[in-house]
Parts: structure tokens; sequence; C-alpha cells
């Protein structure tokens, strides 16, 4: 097993970093790292931003869920899906862009995140770790106007990283079987197998916790997406020349 493949089977959520700054030339190498990402089509559709400004970042923190790491932690990057540029692009060469639609708008969503990936685990290379911040999209309207996000660019999700001030327990995934099939989606084991992953996620949980976390995977699941999730999400993006059709 080579560096690369222990690097992405060792990945953890950081969410405590100790008090040092990132270097200038990591920073930059994270950043290059990510654009070269995979592309749909070299369209390059996405935009990060540092967010450096402390009252910002207090803010942001505040808007995701009050989640302090986002305050704290040394850098804090948003990950935009970008279709402005597309824009720009078609106005030098003197073409009108086509409306946006649901295609465009999972191309810059993808290209988002295909990039943010290979800045974590760029990242996770140069010693620092991190985690991501969906709580960006509990109120996506206020991010925008705190971080001056035109139309056409949406924030899909911020990313805390820094030197690490823990070393929480590796959590398992998955059985490879529910998640990898041949040929055709065949569900016949998923639920036995699923069964017994709670056990063991079960066991997870209260060994970190001490026992005051008792919980399966799938009740997890089930309690997160037995309700809806964001449903402000539609109206937001519409507002930001999102058209979802």
């Amino acid at each position: 097993m080579n560096e690369t493949i222990n690097l992405l089977k060792n990945h953890k959520s950081i969410r405590k970093y100790k008090d040092q700054p990132i270097e200038p030339e990591k920073l930059k190498t994270i950043i290059e790292c990510a654009q070269c990402a995979s592309t749909s089509s070299f369209i390059q559709a996405y935009t990060i931003i540092n967010v450096v400004d402390k009252h910002n970042r207090k803010n942001i923190a505040h808007l995701a869920g009050d989640q302090s790491y986002v305050e704290q932690c040394p850098l804090f990057l948003v990950f935009c899906a970008d279709l402005n540029r597309s824009k720009t692009s078609c106005e030098i060469n003197g073409k009108t862009m086509a409306e946006t639609n649901t295609e465009t708008f999972i191309l810059a969503t993808v290209d988002a995140s295909l990039a943010a990936q290979n800045a974590l685990i760029t990242a996770e290379s140069l010693g620092l770790g991190g985690v991501y911040i969906g709580g960006i999209r509990n109120n996506p309207e206020d991010i925008c106007k705190i971080l001056n996000i035109p139309s056409g660019v949406y924030p899909v999700f911020g990313m805390c990283i820094g030197y690490p001030d823990a070393n929480p327990d590796k959590k398992e995934r998955l059985p490879k079987d529910v998640i990898f099939k041949t040929d055709i989606y065949n569900i016949d084991r998923d639920e036995s197998l699923m069964k017994e992953y709670d056990t063991r996620i079960t066991d997870y949980y209260e060994k970190r916790t001490k026992g005051k976390r008792v919980g399966t995977w799938t009740n997890q699941v089930s309690d997160l997406m037995g309700k809806p999730q964001r449903p402000h999400m539609k109206d937001f993006l519409d507002k930001q020349g999102f058209n979802l059709k």
C-alpha cells in the first residue's frame, strides 16, 4: 500500500486546531492542487473564497449553526459553484449565455466538489486536517451578502483547515458490498449488512463518548432524512439565477 492510499484510508474530520498559522506556501499548494481536479468540459465552474476577515468569520460561524471552529480555524475556505464566469466568457466572445438549467447547476456543483476534495487531500498530505461545513447553506442569502457573491454563483460548502489538535478515532464506513455493485443495482443483502454495520457504529459511539451517545447509523440517517432538508434552497437558488428545470 502506498502513501496516497494510506492517506485516503485514514481520513478523519478535524474540528480542533492548534493556534498555528498555515504557511503561505502550503496555502498556495492547496489551491494549486484544487485547480488540478477534474472539471466538466474544462469549464472550471467554481470559485474558492478565503475568508480572512475576523468579523465575517464570526458571522459565518453563527449562520452555519454556531460552529465555533469556523471562527477559530487558521484557514476557512468557501467553495462556490460558479456560472458567472461562464457568462463573462460568452460576453468576451460576443455571445449570449443560454439560460441555466438543472444540468449546468449539477456541472458547477460537481466541479466545486471535486476541487474541494483535492484541496482537503492536499492539506492532509501536508500534515493538516480539516472538515467540510455544509452549515453555510443554513442561511445562504446572508452568506452571499457577507462574501459579495453575485448572481450565477452559490456557496456549496465551507472548509476549515489547520494543524490538528485532536486525534479522533476513524469512523468505519459502510460495508463495500452495500455501495459497490456489479452490472446492476442489487440490494438483496443491503438490509442485513446495514444492520450488522449498525452494531459496529453503536460500539464506536459508545467507546468514543464513554457511553454518553448510543445510537445506530440507520437511526441517525432516518432522523435526518425523515424531515425536509433545507427547504429554502430551491427559492434561494432561483434568486441566484439557477433555474432548476
